[in-house]
Formats: structure tokens, C-alpha cells, sequence
């Protein structure tokens, strides 16, 4: 899943969010520096990733993308999924997505120093940007299209996987809603059995 989904993950709470966050400009054990929750947030994130990858929905909507985008499908289903999330996300808080976003980008303010190198670099483009906000438009996915193709140096071609999204606009949005449903419940588990360690 990408950056909004684990934050949403993260049930509320601040250092299991800040974990699940910036999980992945962590490699291997190199985590046991942080404090414990912030841990325990990193490993809430591997557990997602590792649900996801292996799910049947999520692998059913990679595979439609499969042909064109190979090994980068993955990559872009996570940013299909976080669309859907961003858009409906009324169904699954009550917190408006602006007020959700905002605290966020608060939250990470507050806790700069902490934060790995790579995450403080890419933070202010972040914010700036306001890339989470952006998600819940296809204009603001089609920029996180662009942007991850040149970082590719423009082999991933991702940039064009915005055309998938409106061609097949309604499966990925009906196999989003089903996945994230389990998601959901698989997270909460593995949330509440960290929390109680």
C-alpha cells in the first residue's frame, strides 16, 4: 500500500504512524535504534506490504497492468488504491481528509529529527505539494504517475498508467473496496497484538 493507506493503518496513533510511515527508507533490522512503538510501526508495515503482495484482489488488479508496466504494476496499484481511499474517504473516518492530512504533516514537523535522512528529504516536497491531499483527484495521481516514472528514469513508463486507471476505473475501485475491507481487519489485529507485546 502507499503513504496514505499506513498512515490510516496506523489506527491513531502517533509513533506506530511515524513508524508505518517511513518503513520503507528502513532496510533490514536497522530499526532497533527507535523507540519501541516506532518499531512496532515499522513492523505493522512490513506485515501490510507482505498481506498485500500475497492477496488474490490485489494481485487480480496487478495483473491488468501486468503486460504494460511488468514489475512496476505493484507499485502502481498501491498509488490506484490510495486514490480510492483519498476519494472515499468519508466512508472510513470521521476526521475530514484535509484536517487527517494536516495533523499529519504536523506530526512529522514535531518529530524532524527522528526521521531518516531520506524521509526528511522528500518531506518538504510532501508537504508542499500536499501530495496526500492530491491523491483524491486523478490530476494529482497523474503528477505521482509522472514523478515515479522519472525516477525510473522513464523506464517504468508509469507516467502513461493513468490511462489504465480511467479505462478501468470501476474494477480497480470495486477491487480496492473489497481488498481494503480485509486490510483493514487484518491490520487491527496485527495492530492490537504489537500493542499488547
Amino acid at each position: 500500500m502507499n503513504f496514505l493507506a499506513h498512515i490510516y493503518l496506523s489506527f491513531d496513533n502517533p509513533e506506530i504512524t511515524l513508524g508505518n510511515f517511513f518503513a520503507d527508507h528502513i532496510r533490514g533490522n536497522k530499526y532497533k535504534h527507535f523507540p519501541e512503538k516506532i518499531q512496532k510501526g515499522i513492523l505493522l508495515h512490513r506485515e501490510i506490504d507482505t498481506f498485500t503482495d500475497s492477496h488474490h484482489i490485489a494481485k487480480q488488479s496487478s495483473k491488468r497492468l501486468h503486460k504494460n508496466y511488468s514489475h512496476y504494476s505493484r507499485v502502481i496499484v498501491d498509488i490506484f488504491y490510495d486514490h480510492f481511499l483519498a476519494k472515499n474517504w468519508q466512508d472510513y473516518s470521521k476526521v475530514p481528509l484535509e484536517e487527517f492530512v494536516e495533523n499529519f504533516y504536523d506530526l512529522l514537523e514535531d518529530n524532524y529529527t527522528i526521521l531518516p535522512l531520506a524521509t526528511q528529504r522528500m518531506m518538504p516536497y510532501m508537504i508542499t505539494d500536499n501530495w496526500l491531499l492530491s491523491y483524491a483527484n486523478l490530476d494529482g495521481i497523474s503528477k505521482v504517475l509522472a514523478g515515479m516514472n522519472r525516477r525510473t528514469k522513464n523506464k517504468s513508463k508509469m507516467n502513461f498508467a493513468i490511462l489504465d486507471l480511467e479505462e478501468h476505473y470501476s474494477a480497480f475501485e470495486n477491487e480496492f473496496t473489497l481488498f481494503f475491507e480485509e486490510l483493514i481487519t487484518f491490520s487491527k489485529q496485527k495492530f492490537n497484538s504489537l500493542c499488547e507485546e
